[in-house]
């Protein structure tokens, strides 16, 4: 991803999160992270996070989707004694199904095009504002929001996103600017 390519993902995240009612400095706005996973194709798979605080117990986030983009199937797994990390996640603005173990139930979910072996939770959970859910450590979960895109709040135990492990083996879990 371009640096130019950053800085438009993260100013319309930032747009997208005050359009929420959402109250965030210039300076939050620029630390927002803008995460393609590796994979170069940020409007299908792809998150915005804005890490409000992060501490040795507890984190608040800000995520950001856009129109139709996908976080991509991915679990918290156990660090030494702890045993991963428990996220409530709940929605502020916009439409965002959430994928879970189940009964695949999927109606509206698309998974990105060649995808199909890398998205292996099927159980659709529909959420709108207002709504919340928690997963336990170690549950498998992806998420994608409706043509609008969607904000919600992250709240969790300690985070150790650089060892969340996915389905799909391709995924780096840092950005590269390529310029």
């Amino acid at each position: 991803m371009s640096r130019k390519e950053y800085r438009e993902a993260q100013n319309k995240a930032a747009d997208m999160i005050r359009d929420a009612g959402v109250v965030i400095t210039d300076q939050e706005a620029k630390n927002i992270e803008v995460v393609d996973f590796g994979l170069s194709n940020l409007k299908a798979e792809g998150v915005q996070v804005l890490t409000l605080f992060s501490t040795e117990r507890i984190a608040a986030k800000v995520l950001v989707l856009f129109p139709r983009q996908t976080e991509p199937e991915h679990w918290h797994p156990p660090v030494g004694d702890d045993p991963g990390k428990e996220e409530t996640v709940r929605v502020i603005d916009g439409i965002v199904r959430f994928f879970v173990p189940g009964a695949d139930n999927m109606k509206h979910g698309v998974i990105p095009r060649g995808k199909d072996n890398d998205y292996t939770v099927r159980h659709e959970i529909t959420m709108r504002p207002g709504d919340h859910i928690t997963l336990e450590p170690g549950t498998r979960h992806w998420f994608q929001s409706d043509d609008r895109g969607a904000v919600m709040y992250s709240f969790s135990s300690c985070v150790r996103d650089a060892l969340d492990q996915f389905t799909d083996p391709n995924i780096e879990r840092a950005t590269q600017i390529c310029d």
